[in-house]
This record gives structure tokens, C-alpha cells and sequence, in this order.
């Protein structure tokens, strides 16, 4: 990570003085992400497949943006993101016994993931191509917890949190007076063992101050921590609006 970080001030660095937005603009966005699960949580060296074995379904991924830009040489703008997972399911654990509970046990199983990523980024090209490149720092906390349905006591319980620092990198291409714009955005670390990566492609129709965008999301997670451990990846379409001043 220490490789990457400074690879990235020095990109930072080299891009500040060239790097400011014209006007002021702030803007926001609600979107909705239909995504599929697979992975493996493991516990105390047992492990569980999210997807054969608890059979976990979306109950709601929810995301918010907003971002304030500025012309200030040097300082950089500054960006919030959001997102919040949820799935529950019910499935039976496979042949081997996750945590305390028995192989061939029917579970209910609850997955949530909350994530708040702050990012600061510089604008490198800001015409009819656009180009962010900038630092995150993204919170990152993630619970299962998995019940046996044939003993209630036996409840398991596996969770990951850290903040997590991320390279940030957005690209969108402008159609000139259309209003229609497509672009990719994405964050990413590997360190050690563990990596994240969250990419999104897109098209976007705008619209006086609205926005309307499409796409598809992937984001993986591979993190550790403790006896804990998150081995999953989600992706799916999604769809936002928002607006830009």
C-alpha cells in the first residue's frame, strides 16, 4: 500500500497546479443497485458460501453522493459517497460446521455492508473530456450474522471494520450539445493479502440541472480482520438521479 499511496501523491503533485475547476458546483445523487452476491465469509478458520449455502437475497442497496467543487488552485474538491447494503436469506450449512453451528443446519442469515467513502480529487481535465484523479478514504464495516433454525441459541456472528485508503480515478466523455455523456469511476487498493476494488460504468442524459444515469457496478471485497474474514463480490445494474448547480 505504501507503494501505491506515494505513486499517487506523486500523480497528485505533478496534476495540482493544473487541476482547479472553473466555477463553483455542488451536486448530488440517489441511485439504487440491484446487485447479485458471491463469496465466502470465513470465522474462526470455518467458512460459509454466501451464495450456495445461506442463499442470500437483496433486500436494498442504497447509495448518496454529493460533491462540492471549487476554483481554488491547489486545494482539492471534495466528494462523499454512501452506500448501503443489505441481504437476508435462509439456506443450510454445507458439509462442514461454520463457527458454532452444525454442518446441515437450515439458517436465516442477515448480510449488511456500510460503507462511507470521503474523497479528495483534483480535476486534470475538465472540457467535453473529463478527468478526476484523487485519494479515499473509505470506512468500511461489515456484519453477517447467521442463526441455526433448529437451535436458536446457536448464533453466529462475523464482522469486519476498518478505513481503508483507496485510489480514486473518474473519466467521463461528453457528446457536445446533446446532453449525453458516458464515463467509468472507480476506487482500489491491494495490500497484503487484502484488496478492494469498486468500479462503475455508465451513460448519463442531462438535462438542465437534472441528471439521469444507467449503469453497471461491481465492487469486491477481500479483507481480513482478525479471525474474521470477507471473500465476496457483488455486481449488478443500477440506475440514479441527481442534480448538478
Amino acid at each position: 500500500m505504501r507503494k501505491l499511496m506515494i505513486a499517487l501523491g506523486g500523480s497528485l503533485a505533478f496534476a495540482t497546479p493544473l487541476a482547479s475547476a472553473d466555477i463553483l458546483g455542488v451536486g448530488a445523487n440517489v441511485s439504487y443497485w440491484d446487485s447479485d452476491f458471491s463469496g465466502e465469509v470465513v470465522n474462526k478458520d470455518s467458512g460459509v458460501d454466501i451464495e450456495k449455502d445461506l442463499n442470500l437475497d437483496s433486500d436494498s442497496n442504497a447509495n448518496f453522493t454529493a460533491f462540492f467543487e471549487h476554483p481554488v488552485p491547489v486545494l482539492p474538491n471534495v466528494r462523499l459517497n454512501y452506500t448501503s447494503i443489505s441481504q437476508s436469506g435462509r439456506g443450510e450449512i454445507g458439509l462442514e460446521k461454520f463457527d458454532i453451528i452444525d454442518a446441515g443446519a437450515p439458517v436465516s442469515s442477515d448480510l449488511d455492508i456500510d460503507q462511507l467513502d470521503v474523497t479528495l480529487y483534483y480535476e486534470v481535465l475538465d472540457n467535453w473530456v473529463n478527468l478526476d484523479l484523487g485519494l479515499t478514504a473509505r470506512n468500511f464495516d461489515g456484519e453477517l450474522v447467521v442463526r441455526d433454525l433448529d437451535d436458536t441459541a446457536n448464533i453466529s456472528k462475523t464482522s469486519v471494520d476498518a478505513v481503508v485508503p483507496m485510489g480514486y480515478l473518474a473519466a467521463r466523455f461528453d457528446l457536445p450539445f446533446t446532453g449525453v455523456s458516458v464515463g467509468a469511476e472507480g476506487n482500489v487498493i491491494s495490500y497484503s493479502g487484502d484488496s478492494l476494488h469498486d468500479f462503475n460504468a455508465y451513460g448519463q442524459y442531462e438535462i438542465s440541472l437534472l441528471q439521469l444515469r444507467a449503469g453497471y457496478r461491481q465492487m469486491a471485497i477481500d479483507y481480513e480482520d482478525d479471525d474474521d474474514r470477507l471473500d465476496v463480490e457483488m455486481s449488478g445494474p443500477f440506475a440514479s438521479v441527481g442534480v448538478a448547480f
